[in-house]
């Protein structure tokens, strides 16, 4: 690890295989704990680039569980966190109500490190009993049109890295590769980065895959569409700048989409939104999120008739009865 730490410190790069390599020996716990956080502070300071990221994604795939719900058309919904900005469990949210429009979601999820409430914190709170048993998983989705992947069950090799992750308590790369290990590797997804370069390198890689995808960020910064500002797309369509404005909306402020600062306040965000008490502000934002989830399973369907089919699926509770199957 000296070696690989002064090679970082130089700022020298590494090749896909050589991620691949380093991210695998850290996963297997052949580093220490001082070797490991250096390793990660250091990434935090320096750029990743797409090689590297592309290493670290292969390996942790490889690592993974895989889990075969191949037979079904999924979409997962996921964001990597890390964008400092504390909104509610917008892209959970959204994942409720594009399967309460009818379409299979495999939600990838986990504890907030980097964010006070991870997508896995609410759901556990709310009663939800993670599992990575594939029987249950199947009868989720054909019951309540979502499975939910919480991250740990999928990524054993991952446990030597949590409590360090927890410990620094900041973005690190590992936030960079959350979206893309899913283990179900769905055939559509919605994915939302914190800055514009990192989008650059996520589509990168997702032109080199057969996914139908959609990377967003947003221009102040956030990893979803917020409303509070423009936002750019990265798709199998190319790129695209959308206006808040043109798409029928105002501006809003940043403190009204902000989450709770306990895990029950969060959970109460959640439930509101689904039972039909969110602030027209929240409301939308889920919305639009939903929206462009939908546009990218079918993405020559307009914006506005994607967002009618979930505006369609929260104001008739099918979001909210797609939730409730999923808990019980």
């Amino acid at each position: 690890m000296k070696t690989i730490l002064n090679h970082l410190f130089e700022q020298k790069t590494f090749s896909r295989q050589e991620a691949k390599e380093i991210f695998t020996h850290i996963s297997l716990g052949k580093y220490n704990n001082s070797q490991m956080v250096a390793f990660m502070a250091a990434y935090c300071m320096r750029n990743i680039t797409v090689e590297e990221l592309g290493g670290f994604r292969d390996a942790m795939l490889e690592l993974c569980l895989r889990t075969d719900l191949s037979d079904y058309e999924l979409i997962d919904l996921c964001g990597t966190g890390g964008d400092g900005k504390d909104t509610f469990n917008i892209s959970t949210l959204a994942s409720f109500v594009v399967s309460g429009a009818g379409y299979k979601v495999a939600k990838h999820g986990n504890y907030g490190v980097s964010s006070g409430c991870g997508s896995s914190n609410v759901m556990e709170y709310l009663g939800y009993k993670f599992t990575n048993a594939v029987d249950e998983l199947k009868n989720s989705l054909d019951n309540a049109g979502i499975c939910f992947l919480h991250a740990p069950l999928f990524h054993p090799a991952m446990k030597n890295v949590a409590p360090l992750r927890r410990e620094l308590g900041v973005k690190t790369f590992f936030n960079m590769l959350g979206p893309m290990v899913n283990p179900a590797q769905p055939k559509h997804q919605l994915v939302g980065v914190f800055s514009l370069e990192l989008a650059r390198l996520y589509a990168y890689l997702y032109q080199q895959s057969d996914k139908k995808y959609t990377i967003i960020h947003a221009f102040e910064g956030y990893d979803e569409v917020s409303l509070t500002c423009d936002f750019k797309t990265f798709s199998n369509k190319g790129e695209q700048n959308y206006s808040v404005k043109n798409l029928g909306f105002d501006y809003i402020n940043a403190n009204t989409i902000t989450g709770g600062s306990t895990v029950e306040e969060s959970a109460k965000i959640f439930t509101s939104v689904l039972d039909g008490s969110g602030t027209a502000e929240q409301n939308n934002v889920v919305l639009c999120n939903a929206a462009l989830a939908i546009k990218t399973i079918k993405p020559d369907i307009s914006f506005a008739d994607c967002f009618y089919e979930a505006e369609e699926s929260l104001l008739n509770k099918n979001a909210l009865n797609s939730f409730k199957k999923l808990v019980a």
